[in-house]
């Protein structure tokens, strides 16, 4: 015997019960940030072992620099340090895409696409999730170039690493972006992220001083964002919180974030 089955109690049955909806977006950015980062938490010598490059560029590049510079010490690593803290930043927000290529291969990201979170907070989460070892690394640098006279200025390593973390949940983003773009191509992910990657970070200024550099270099960094966001770094880390260099920064960062995250949603939007 067939049972017909009255059309109201179809389209009841076919709604989404109340718990499974979007709790806001907050409340699901916490929820994704909360499961990225239990990794993180197992695995912490991760964190450690990602500082091996910059502590090996402020071991490095530091020496060349105090010689440069007629042996002032404490005068370099003040203007080094802050452009380390941005390394930071840009190489470990920029590798965050890998981490969705190798979920999307294992179909873990799809599964977390049919949970009742917003795709904003999907992608917001998890690049806040990337900022926390940046916090971390940044802090350990800084402590690390004390001793061999880096002047510690509290208040602004605290604004420093803020405006850094904004600038990170855009960069984050837009390799997210990337990632989903380059879903079927792995190579071409690293290709982008290398091809990048290096030309901001040398026409920002971070490692080499571009003052004596041509008139090309001084013209494509003053369209590099990068740039300003070291000169705030070096101008917060200094203690300089009011500097004219902070609000270069501090846009520059907030036009990143705001982009990268516009720019992230659509993709996943597109993608799926």
């Amino acid at each position: 015997m067939n049972t017909i089955t009255p059309a109201s109690a179809v389209a009841v049955s076919d709604r989404p019960a109340a718990s499974a909806r979007p709790t806001g977006f907050v409340h699901d950015t916490a929820t994704v940030f909360v499961r990225e980062s239990r990794p993180l938490v197992r695995d912490p010598f991760s964190v450690v072992f990602s500082l091996v490059q910059p502590l090996v560029f402020l071991g490095l590049f530091g020496p060349l620099l105090v010689g440069a510079s007629g042996g002032d010490v404490a005068g370099t690593l003040q203007w080094f340090v802050p452009g380390i803290l941005v390394m930071v930043a840009l190489f470990g927000t920029a590798s965050t895409g890998a981490n969705l290529l190798f979920e999307m291969q294992t179909g873990s990201h799809e599964r977390t696409l049919v949970a009742p979170l917003s795709r904003s907070a999907l992608l917001v989460g998890r690049a806040l999730k990337d900022v926390v070892p940046l916090v971390i690394q940044g802090t350990i640098v800084v402590l690390v170039a004390v001793p061999f006279g880096f002047r510690l200025d509290v208040p602004g390593l605290l604004a420093g690493l803020v405006v850094l973390a904004v600038f990170g949940v855009g960069f984050g983003a837009l390799s997210y972006a990337l990632a989903l773009a380059c879903r079927n191509r792995d190579w071409m992910f690293w290709m982008v992220h290398q091809t990048l990657l290096f030309p901001l970070m040398i026409l920002s200024g971070m490692l080499l001083p571009l003052d004596d550099g041509p008139a090309w270099m001084h013209a494509a960094a003053a369209v590099n964002p990068l740039s300003y966001l070291v000169g705030a770094e070096r101008a917060l880390l200094a203690g300089d919180l009011g500097a004219p260099a902070v609000v270069g920064g501090v846009i520059a960062a907030t036009a990143t974030c705001v982009i990268g995250i516009v720019v992230g949603v659509r993709a996943m939007r597109k993608a799926h």
